[in-house]
C-alpha cells in the first residue's frame, strides 16, 4: 500500500508496497508489544528451574527479573527518542532483532553471568520495540474511535502478554524445561520481525517540504535535530540508580548504604536532568511534551496504575505455588481467567468512553480493580482457587485493561506528531519505573509482615499474611489514585482522549484507515 504525500509536493517514495491494510498493520505491531510483555512474565513460574540449572544464588536469582526490568525502564525515554530521530520502523525493527538475538544466549546458556546479560540486552532491545511500535499505532490511526479501537487492541494484546507469560512459562517449564522459555520468545520475536518487514509501511514523512521548521520530519520517519546526548546519558543513569536502589532494597533493606546512596545519587541525577533540559534546545524531554494534551496527568496516573500491575503478577503465581501448592502449569492456566477478562475490558473500554466520558471510565476502572484486590486481600492460607482467587482475577483483569488503554489514550492525546515515540517512551517509562517502586516497597511489606508472624504461626499462614497487606495496600493505592484521576482530568479540561469530536477518517473511509500526513 503506497502512501502518497502530496501535501508536500512529492511523494514519498518509500512505502513498502507489500505494506499491510490497517488490520495487519495493527496486528503486527500489537504482536510487538505482546512479545516485550510476555517476556517480562514468563520467567516468572520458571525462576527455581532457572536458579537450578543456571547455579544462580538468591540474589542472582532475582537479577533475572531485574536485569530486564531495568534496562527496559532506563532507556525507555532514549528509545523513544531515538525512534523519533531515526524513524520508528527501522528502530522497531533493530530493536526486535537485538531482542531475538539476546533470548537465544539466554535460552542456551548454562552461565549465571552470562544469562543475566542477556536479560538485560533483552531489555535493550524491549526499550526499542515499546515507544517505536506505540507511535507507529499513533500514526497509523487518528484521534477518534479508530484510535479507540486500536488501543483497545493495544491494551488486550499488553495484558494477554503478561498473563500469558505465566501460562507459557508454566507450560514449558514443565513439559520441555526452563531453556524454551527463551527459545520460544527468540522464535515469536522473529515471526514478529518479520511480519513487521512485510507488513508495516516505511515511515512517511510529514512536513518535509523545503520550508520545514526544527522538529518536522524527514523522508524515512526522521526528525529533524539532534540527539540530547547529555540529558540522555543523565536520565539513564537517574532511571538505572533509581531501579536498581529500588529493586535491591528488598534483599539489603532500606537502610543499607548501598541501597541509600542509589536513591540519593538518583535524586541528584533527576535533578542535574531537570536543570539541562532547561537550557538545551533539542530537550530529550521537551517542555512542549508535558505542556502538551493531557501528558502529564496521564503518566502520573499511569505510574500509580503500574505500582500495583506489576506487583499483581508478581505476588499472584507465588500465592498459587507457595500457599496453595499449584505446580508451575496449573499456576499458569489459572491465570486465563484474568487474561480474557482484560481482553475483554480493553475490547470494550473505547465504547463506554464514548457513552459515559474518559474521565468516568478511568475512575470507575480503578475502583473495579481496587474492588478485585481488595477481595484478593481476603485470601486464606487453607483457601482455593475457585475461592480465593478467580472471582478476584476477573475483576481486576477488567478494572486493569479499562484504566491501561483509557491512560494510555490520555498520555499521547494531543502530542505533534513529531513526539509521538517520546510521548510512548515516557508512558511506558512511568509505568515500568512506576512498576518497579511499586514492587519494591509491596515486597518489603510484605516480607516485614510475614517475619513479624508470633512465633509458632504455621508458615503458610505467615506468607499469606504479607500477601494479604500487599493487596490491601494495592486496593488503597488505587483507589486514591482512581480520587486523583477526578482531580487530574477534571483539571485538564477535555471530556477524555476519546473524544469523538474530531473524525477519525475522512468521509466514506473506514474507521481503522491509516491516516495520511499529520496536520
Amino acid at each position: 500500500m503506497n502512501v502518497a504525500l502530496t501535501q508536500t509536493g512529492r511523494a514519498s517514495g518509500r512505502a513498502s508496497g507489500r505494506a499491510g491494510g490497517p488490520g495487519a498493520v495493527l496486528a503486527a505491531l500489537a504482536a510487538a508489544q505482546f512479545t516485550v510483555m510476555l517476556a517480562t512474565s514468563i520467567v516468572n513460574v520458571a525462576l527455581p528451574q532457572i536458579r537450578a540449572g543456571a547455579g544462580l544464588s538468591d540474589s542472582g536469582t532475582t537479577w533475572v527479573v531485574n536485569a530486564y526490568g531495568l534496562a527496559f525502564g532506563a532507556l525507555l525515554l532514549a528509545g523513544g527518542r531515538i525512534a523519533d530521530l531515526l524513524g520508528r520502523r527501522r528502530v522497531l525493527t533493530a530493536g526486535l532483532a537485538l531482542f531475538a538475538l539476546a533470548s537465544v544466549a539466554a535460552g542456551l546458556t548454562t552461565s549465571a553471568g552470562v544469562l543475566i546479560a542477556a536479560r538485560a540486552v533483552q531489555g535493550v532491545g524491549a526499550a526499542a520495540i515499546a515507544p517505536a511500535a506505540l507511535a507507529l499505532v499513533m500514526d497509523r490511526f487518528p484521534p477518534g474511535p479508530g484510535r479507540g479501537r486500536a488501543l483497545g487492541v493495544w491494551g488486550a494484546v499488553s495484558g494477554a502478554g503478561a498473563a500469558g507469560g505465566v501460562l507459557l512459562g508454566g507450560l514449558l517449564t514443565q513439559v520441555w524445561g526452563w531453556p524454551w522459555i527463551f527459545h520460544i520468545v527468540a522464535l515469536g520475536s522473529a515471526a514478529v520481525l518479520a511480519a513487521v518487514v512485510v507488513l508495516v509501511p516505511r515511515d512517511a514523512a510529514a512536513g518535509a517540504g523545503a520550508n520545514a521548521g526544527p522538529g518536522a520530519e524527514q523522508p524515512g520517519g526522521r526528525q529533524r535535530g539532534r540527539f540530547d546526548l547529555l540529558g540522555t546519558v543523565t536520565v539513564t543513569l537517574a532511571l538505572t540508580c533509581l531501579v536498581w536502589g529500588l529493586t535491591t532494597a528488598r534483599g539489603a533493606g532500606w537502610t543499607g548504604v548501598p541501597v541509600l546512596g542509589s536513591l540519593g545519587a538518583a535524586v541528584v541525577l533527576l535533578a542535574a536532568f531537570c536543570v539541562i533540559e532547561r537550557r538545551r534546545p533539542d530537550a530529550l524531554v521537551p517542555p512542549r511534551l508535558l505542556t502538551a494534551g493531557r501528558v502529564a496527568a496521564g503518566n502520573v496516573l499511569m505510574a500509580l496504575l503500574g505500582s500495583v500491575w506489576i506487583a499483581l503478577f508478581f505476588f499472584l503465581p507465588l500465592y498459587q505455588q507457595q500457599v496453595l501448592g499449584s505446580g508451575p502449569l496449573a499456576t499458569g492456566v489459572g491465570q486465563l481467567p484474568l487474561a480474557l477478562a482484560h481482553m475483554i475490558g480493553s475490547a470494550l473500554a473505547p465504547r463506554i468512553a464514548r457513552v459515559v466520558g474518559a474521565r468516568a471510565t478511568v475512575t470507575a476502572a480503578l475502583l473495579t480493580e481496587a474492588a478485585g484486590l481488595l477481595w484478593l486481600s481476603w485470601m486464606r492460607a487453607d483457601g482455593s482457587y475457585l475461592v480465593d482467587v478467580l472471582g478476584p482475577s476477573i475483576l481486576v483483569g477488567l478494572g486493569l485493561s479499562i484504566a491501561f488503554v483509557q491512560l494510555t489514550s490520555l498520555a499521547v492525546d494531543g502530542v505533534p506528531r513529531q513526539d509521538t515515540g517520546l510521548a510512548g517512551g515516557l508512558v511506558n517509562t512511568t509505568r515500568q519505573v512506576g512498576g518497579a517502586i511499586g514492587l519494591a516497597a509491596l515486597a518489603t511489606l510484605a516480607g516485614s509482615v510475614t517475619h513479624r508472624t508470633p512465633t509458632g504461626t504455621p508458615p503458610l499462614e505467615a506468607l499469606t499474611a504479607g500477601y494479604q497487606a500487599a493487596f490491601t495496600t494495592s486496593a488503597a493505592l488505587l483507589a486514591t489514585t482512581a480520587l486523583l484521576a477526578l482531580l487530574l482530568m477534571r483539571r485538564s479540561g477535555a471530556s477524555g482522549p476519546t473524544s469523538t469530536a474530531r473524525p477519525a477518517t475522512e468521509p466514506g473511509a473506514s474507521p481503522l484507515s491509516p491516516t495520511g500526513p499529520a496536520r
